[in-house]
């Protein structure tokens, strides 16, 4: 089981189509496993799909508290409107918080309302990049959407996540050509590289593949986020 050494609270920004919230539900639940006391946060009000919220009762049953809209019934769960409750797990120490920021700079501009929690010493802003994203798929696009979060936000960004994939269709070859350009990225940003993500059926070919890089560090994860229409 990998062993996190990040901040308390983990801020996830990221292009839409990165796969931001599979990562960050992902994350919560490999927290909780580790017997720590967690919170998600789901911030994201600009995307109507692949919303965190929708793994509520998932994430509750093992023991993670979700906060995400004022009103918390399901018939209000698209209006644009964030709970105060959100300060609590921010507020407590003793608790691991992971939050859900909406896509792109203005999906991720709801955090301004809670810049002081960010600049805390205790904060960490994690980019996922899927470098099979159109707008993504090179060092200068992907550098130019960082900036534009960085500049919307006044936030710099403090690691990494290579998360590229086709969903179901996704090879290593797809996770090892985003490992390749986020670490360009990381060496012009002068930012970790903190994950590679990888779905558990390629765990194994992955393993082997980069058994002679030492800083691929290799962050597993189940399926949560993909809806059921999308295979049809």
């Amino acid at each position: 089981m990998m062993r996190f050494n990040d901040k308390r609270i983990r801020v996830i920004v990221g292009h839409y189509g990165s796969g931001k919230t599979e990562f960050a539900v992902n994350y919560a639940f490999q927290l909780a496993d580790q017997g720590k006391k967690t919170a998600l946060v789901d911030l994201d009000i600009a995307n109507p799909y692949f919303r965190s919220r929708e793994r509520q009762q998932q994430l509750e049953e093992k023991g993670i508290h979700v906060y995400s809209n004022t009103f918390g019934y399901d018939i209000t769960a698209d209006l644009p409107a964030i709970t105060a409750r959100i300060k609590a797990p921010l507020e407590d120490e003793t608790c691991h918080t992971v939050v859900d920021a909406g896509g792109d700079d203005l999906g991720a501009r709801i955090l301004i309302q809670f810049e002081k929690y960010w600049k805390i010493a205790d904060c960490d802003l994690f980019c996922v990049v899927n470098a099979n994203r159109p707008e993504t798929d090179t060092v200068d696009g992907a550098l130019s959407h960082i900036n534009r979060i960085e500049q919307e936000t006044k936030l710099k960004i403090t690691g990494l996540i290579n998360n590229t994939h086709l969903m179901k269709e996704t090879t290593t070859e797809d996770i090892m050509k985003g490992y390749r350009l986020c670490s360009e990225l990381s060496e012009i940003l002068e930012t970790p590289l903190k994950y590679n993500c990888c779905m558990e059926e390629l765990q194994d070919m992955l393993q082997l593949k980069t058994k002679n890089i030492e800083d691929f560090h290799l962050f597993k994860m189940k399926r949560y986020m993909r809806s059921s229409w999308l295979d049809r």
